[in-house]
């Protein structure tokens, strides 16, 4: 007897479905899958065979062939373990076909027939929903990410013998339901806040100007002066995430496996800090069968890399295609596949490798040669595509005793959305362009026009202060930003002398 059952299998961060053929025939018995299984599929037979024992059915023992097709591309992970249980059955007209044909089931099996959870339950009912099939049946740990898609019904169980009783028609189940308005209920409600943070204003404003512009941010102070303090809060002033963006994230966290169980849908800005030991695959993706890295988790968040010249030189030039083009290129012989990517980057590091080279009441103890050395670990087109610098100084022990709390990150994030929306409103008629972090030459030229004070203002700067002619745009992007902040449709003196500060590294202090 021959059986179809439709299961899924994610590529990149989509899903494709696999249609699993089991065909049954009296001959020596033997269990063989084709299709391109990878390791996890092929050890699939023993524990398909295992949890239909101990599930409590039986059948005569023949020769079974299954095939996944389409045949090639290569099927990986423990997901088909249920389609291929019911595949089985069903070829032994143990189970009736009626509700097969539309339906798209998948899970993992345990030896006792319970369902463990799998990856990829969203965009497996995305795609599951496009190809208008009308439910989906997956492990009841699973079902919750996949119910967020409307139009199709999710339903999810706990162990394959109930599986088998529902495909029967023995019993009834209720879909589950998702309320998406209820999650986002709950969206910017973090446990950290800006008030938290004793002094440190100007980097506080620093930050809100990074987050208004989405202008990538390099901290630069010693130790202890609260660099990672700060970076940790960053994500409590962006903008609440849209549906469209918490989706888009939630199908990464998903296919990665790395969505919590309580969360069915990713609300807030993910905040990704991975340590300078990380390796350039785990940064930006890869592996034999590519899965995301650590930039695509902190898509539509933010990615903080503490000690920043600590990062070996070829992980931090990886860097440079997913802050230019907000996504990831992964090519392999076979394959190429694209992450999305587009994250605010927030970085801190030492001004020396003693650090207290800008610390007035600590002796740096290096040579000019050592902080030149420890610099130069940061390449030029990486700085390039930073906006903003900002020196964090140490606390001073008054600040760190007063009592005064300093403004509450809703407070910081109602001017940020403002902000925003001003430059939603100023790049409608752009593609790919939703702020003045994004803007290229062309836009800078449209959108940052100075009058006669401000160009002089700008032009001594970039004499006096030995300014590079990289710190131009990036001043003239972050002026309009400022200006922003204060709904102003001119880029005044003042905006610019603020965005002047924000140019630490291009100063003559760090040129040796």
């Amino acid at each position: 007897m021959l059986s179809r059952v439709f299961s899924s299998s994610t590529y990149g961060i989509d899903a494709f479905i696999v249609e699993v053929e089991t065909n049954v025939e009296k001959n020596i018995p033997s269990f063989i899958i084709v299709g391109l299984p990878d390791n996890a599929v092929k050890e699939s037979r023993e524990r398909v065979s295992a949890a239909i024992k101990n599930s409590g059915f039986a059948f005569d023992a023949k020769k079974i062939t299954v095939n996944l097709a389409p045949a090639d591309i290569k099927k990986e992970g423990s997901g088909f373990d249920l389609p291929l249980a019911v595949g089985l059955l069903a070829a032994n007209e143990i189970i009736s076909n009626e509700l097969l044909e539309d339906s798209v089931i998948l899970g993992e099996l345990s030896l006792d027939g319970k369902l463990r959870p799998i990856r990829g339950g969203l965009p497996i009912a995305v795609e599951a929903k496009k190809k208008k099939f009308k439910r989906v049946i997956l492990p009841i740990e699973s079902a919750p990410e996949a119910s967020i898609v409307e139009g199709i019904d999710v339903f999810g169980f706990e162990y394959f013998d109930e599986v088998v009783k529902y495909l029967n028609g023995e019993v009834e189940k209720e879909k589950i339901f998702t309320d998406t308005a209820s999650l986002f209920s709950q969206v910017n409600k973090y446990h950290l806040d800006f008030s938290d943070v004793k002094g440190q204003e100007n980097v506080k404003r620093a930050l809100e100007v990074a987050a208004a512009g989405s202008h990538n941010i390099l901290m630069i102070g010693p130790p202890g002066s609260g660099k990672t303090m700060l970076a940790k809060r960053f994500p409590t002033i962006l903008p609440p995430m849209t549906f469209e963006e918490a989706l888009e994230t939630t199908k990464i966290h998903s296919v990665a496996g790395i969505l919590q169980k309580d969360k069915a849908l990713v609300t807030e800005r993910p905040f990704r800090s991975p340590h300078h030991t990380v390796s350039d695959a785990a940064l930006v993706g890869g592996g034999s069968f590519p899965r995301p890295g650590e930039v695509s988790y902190a898509h539509h968040g933010v990615l903080f890399l503490d000690e920043l010249p600590e990062f070996k030189k070829n992980v931090l030039e990886v860097l440079r295609q997913p802050l230019e083009d907000a996504r990831v290129t992964v090519s392999r012989s076979k394959l190429s596949l694209e992450f999305p990517a587009n994250f605010m980057l927030a970085a801190a590091m030492n001004p020396c490798p003693c650090g207290y080279y800008t610390d007035p009441h600590k002796k740096c103890t290096c040579t000019p040669p050592q902080i030149q050395k420890y610099m130069a670990r940061i390449s030029g087109p990486l700085l390039d595509r930073i906006d903003i610098h900002i020196e964090v100084p140490a606390v001073k022990y008054k600040e760190l005793a007063g009592q005064n709390n300093g403004e509450t990150s809703d407070n910081i994030r109602e001017r940020v959305i403002k902000a925003r929306d001003i430059q939603l409103k100023r790049f409608l008629n752009l593609k790919h362009i939703f702020n003045n972090g994004d803007m290229g030459s062309k836009e800078v030229r449209q959108y940052c026009i100075l009058d006669s004070a401000g160009s002089e203002l700008l032009k001594m700067a970039m004499t006096k202060l030995g300014l590079s002619a990289r710190a131009y745009d990036r001043i003239l992007k972050v002026s309009r930003t400022i200006a922003d902040l204060e709904a102003s449709e001119n880029i005044l003196p003042q905006h610019i002398s603020e965005a002047i500060q924000y140019r630490s590294l291009d100063r003559e202090l760090w040129k040796h």
